[in-house]
């Protein structure tokens, strides 16, 4: 699947928790019952999940292949509580996306 059939899935799997697709600065997110965005996909096809530092499920993502900190300026300004996620590890984005989703904003 695309990176992008496989965001819209996720939306679809989380719609039952209140989730709604949306958009955020012209890109697809995720956004809660309260219109925050917690998720998005990136241009490139990666997803960024707004999994809060020092927490498992952010040292998991910072784990897997091609996994950073999220830097949207790309000038090292890395936003700390955002992981981006490469497309070749979607088969997470569920898990990760439910994770972000319980984390206080």
């Amino acid at each position: 699947m695309s990176a992008e059939e496989d965001f819209r899935q996720v939306g679809d799997e989380l719609a039952d928790l209140g989730v709604q697709v949306s958009r955020m600065m012209g890109r697809p997110a995720l956004k809660d019952q309260a219109g925050k965005v917690f998720a998005s996909l990136q241009r490139d096809g990666a997803m960024v999940f707004r999994l809060v530092r020092d927490t498992p499920e952010h040292a998991d993502a910072l784990n897997l292949p091609g996994a950073s900190l999220f830097d949207p300026s790309g000038k090292g300004r890395e936003v700390k509580d955002w992981v981006v996620v490469p497309h070749s590890s979607a088969d997470t984005w569920t898990d990760l996306a439910e994770a972000a989703l319980s984390r206080p904003r």
